[in-house]
């Protein structure tokens, strides 16, 4: 089901929420954003700071650290999606318990102003109407983009 709600989804910016609330979650999202920037045809165009949220999901989780990266790919969604799982598995990442505790969790939120509902990928994200530090992060990493990056002058 398509959400509703997808105001920052417009443009052509791809944009991919990190997340991380075990181990080391700096490095993490650190090691996130350079895979991201070194998959092919891709290029990081605008970033989100950091910041610590309360996780969602079973309790007894640690806190999360949060960001939001925009970028330009060649990469069609569902091939992008497998270079996202692939980035968390080199983390650790290992998919048992939905919204569990993890290494690395790493979101297509938007794809440009692409729409898509496949079994495997929904975009825009179906959570982000109810993920205020993502629409934060979007507004943050979008204020960031430069104008050569978005095609403005």
């Amino acid at each position: 089901m398509m959400p509703e709600w997808s105001a920052p989804c417009a443009g052509d910016a791809v944009y991919i929420a990190l997340g991380s609330n075990l181990g080391d979650r700096g490095a993490h999202l650190a090691a996130a954003r350079r895979a991201l920037g070194a998959l092919p045809g891709t290029s990081i165009i605008g970033e989100s700071d950091v910041e610590e949220t309360a996780p969602i999901g079973p309790p007894g989780q640690g806190p999360y650290l949060n960001q939001v990266v925009a970028m330009h790919t060649t990469i069609e969604p569902l091939a992008l999606l497998d270079h996202l799982h692939e980035i968390e598995r080199s983390r650790g990442r290992v998919r048992s318990e939905r919204w569990g505790a993890r290494t690395l969790d790493l979101d297509i939120v938007c794809y440009g102003a692409r729409r898509i509902d496949e079994p495997r990928l929904v975009v825009p994200h179906p959570e982000l109407a109810r993920r205020d530090f993502w629409q934060r992060e979007i507004a943050q990493a979008t204020a960031r983009i430069g104008p050569t990056a978005t095609g403005r002058a």
